[in-house]
């Protein structure tokens, strides 16, 4: 999965999780809670949706570091195969 698909994904699992959230004007950087709001339990939401529609395990240690998109992306692609040539297709 390359990058630009992988952030698509995680965009819309979000989504699911925060109605309301405008992920069009999402800020790579900043966290979710901030941006959107979310609280915990919907945090954790977010993980095991991510978890399912990626088919990988997010340790809950690992939690802090997905509070972000940009997070979120690092963590995630080594675990989905990120392959960067594929973000021309």
């Amino acid at each position: 999965m390359n990058r630009k698909r992988l952030r698509s994904v995680i965009l819309e699992t979000l989504k699911t999780v925060a109605p309301d959230a405008d992920v069009d004007a999402v800020d790579p950087k900043g966290s979710f809670h901030e941006q959107f709001g979310i609280d915990s339990v919907d945090f954790m939401n977010l993980m095991l949706a991510l978890e399912t529609r990626l088919g990988v395990r997010i340790p809950d240690v690992d939690y802090p570091k997905l509070s972000s998109l940009e997070g979120c992306l690092e963590f995630l692609s080594p675990l989905v195969g990120e392959d960067e040539r594929a973000g021309n297709r």
